[in-house]
């Protein structure tokens, strides 16, 4: 089934093929697709572009591109323009980049993020060593005062 999978107003998760077909961009007004992969296609549709030239491996660095996805999907977002973000299968690369952003932009905990992600498109499932990036992104985001941390006490 063709669908662009809805994680906020301006952000969307999917696979390859929902992400290269046009119609499917022009209904939810689509202005720029991150597309994680090194073999996938861009879509036609005139759209920007953003190639992550990664695999689905765990040995993988895309924590090397969770500052500048993320980004440039609160840029595109910024300007009233909505982003979708995929990979071959809309599954571990696309979730992880989809996760950064939440954790970096939306302040959510890494567990807040994945959940959110996951509510949206049900078969995300982040590799272990996207995880593990992740995970590493979480505590540096927290060190930095980027990412509410579950310890954080509001001031009253």
């Amino acid at each position: 089934m063709l669908q662009l999978c809805k994680v906020t107003e301006s952000l969307f998760i999917s696979n390859a093929r929902s992400a290269c077909t046009d119609e499917l961009l022009q209904k939810e007004a689509v202005s720029l697709c991150i597309n994680v992969s090194k073999q996938q296609p861009c879509p036609s549709a005139r759209v920007s572009t953003l190639r992550v030239p990664a695999y689905d491996d765990p040995n993988e660095d895309l924590r090397a591109h969770f500052d500048r996805c993320a980004d440039a999907i609160l840029s595109e977002a910024a300007r009233g323009g909505r982003t979708v973000v995929y990979c071959k299968n809309g599954r571990s690369r696309s979730a992880t980049i989809c996760i950064a952003y939440l954790m970096k932009h939306q302040r959510l905990s890494l567990t807040e993020a994945y959940e959110l992600v996951k509510s949206a498109r049900s078969v995300v499932e982040p590799n272990p060593g996207f995880w593990a990036q992740l995970e590493r992104y979480e505590q540096d985001l927290r060190s930095t005062g980027s990412a509410r941390s579950s310890l954080n006490v509001s001031p009253s």
